[in-house]
């Protein structure tokens, strides 16, 4: 496995492909992604006016359970159940990370 990962590593440093530019890519496809959430969860994370959960801020795997639990249809909900189904795995745990690393937001102010 760890020849596995330094081989992996040597083709993307060979691609030009350093891990920070991986990363970099990544968070700007979590960015993107992200970015459908912003009509109901505000474009912070936080909705303008509080009747849906803040995502910014909350725990990555709080996130990635809640998102699974609406592509599996075992949290029922109008729209999140159709919207989660068109999400990949991968794509979850990006959104979920993205949201994680937000500051939470009250009264306007960053904290």
């Amino acid at each position: 496995m760890v020849f596995m990962n330094a081989r992996l590593l040597a083709v993307l440093l060979l691609c030009g492909l350093s891990p920070l530019s991986i990363a970099a890519a990544n968070d700007k496809q979590a960015q993107r992604l992200a970015a459908s959430c912003a009509s109901c969860h505000g474009t912070a994370g936080v909705a303008v006016n509080n009747s849906l959960p803040v995502l910014a801020g909350q725990s990555k795997e709080n996130i990635i359970s809640s998102m699974q639990a609406f592509k599996s249809g075992a949290r029922p909900a109008t729209v999140m159940q159709q919207l989660a189904k068109g999400y990949t795995e991968e794509q979850i745990v990006l959104i979920a990370t993205y949201f994680a690393g937000l500051k939470t937001v009250e009264a306007g102010a960053v904290k």
